[in-house]
């Protein structure tokens, strides 16, 4: 992987940024797939929120600057799910939706009160083994019908439960 620590905004520098300018995100939906290629179960990270609440989110993260797209997905799925959860990044980085989170709620379904960002939406598979790292509580692999619920779907904050209906419904999981 390519080494772009150098690529890192101070605090200071990130927040002048977010106020000033959308900033590129990636963003990946864990899956565990059959022999067919069909999506049996959907990894979900539990986080604690700046406010404390708990909610279910996908993998997410900055491009950094001088970062190739397909190398911040990488990067970021080890992050979140560990060194051998043995993702599949697809051969073609040809994301299955782009969402735009915007600091004004109401504009797209995606909200992020920090900026103005633009995320590139991934599904991708995971063969090894799972283990959270950096601030997830857990992860948490559940059913296709069991992420599309109306529970489910209620603990995952500023518009992730929007991108994982487009993500189930990409791949074919739709009830």
């Amino acid at each position: 992987m390519t080494d772009t620590t150098s690529g890192w905004l101070s605090s200071d520098e990130l927040e002048f940024a977010r106020a000033r300018m959308p900033i590129l995100y990636v963003e990946a939906v864990p899956v565990r797939v059959d022999d067919s290629g069909e999506v049996t179960s959907i990894g979900l990270l539990l986080r604690i929120g700046p406010d404390g609440t708990v909610s279910r989110n996908v993998v997410s993260g900055r491009v950094m600057h001088h970062e190739r797209v397909r190398d911040a997905l990488l990067r970021h799925l080890e992050k979140d799910l560990g060194p051998v959860a043995l993702p599949r990044v697809p051969a073609s980085l040809q994301p299955f939706t782009v969402a735009e989170y915007f600091p004004t709620q109401g504009i797209t379904p995606y909200h992020d009160p920090r900026q103005h960002a633009v995320s590139l939406a991934y599904v991708v598979p995971v063969a090894g083994d799972c283990r959270p790292r950096q601030d997830a509580l857990d992860l948490v692999w559940v059913s296709p019908q069991e992420a599309l619920s109306p529970a489910l779907q209620s603990e995952m904050p500023g518009g992730h439960g929007v991108l994982l209906k487009q993500a189930l419904a990409h791949v074919g999981c739709v009830i």
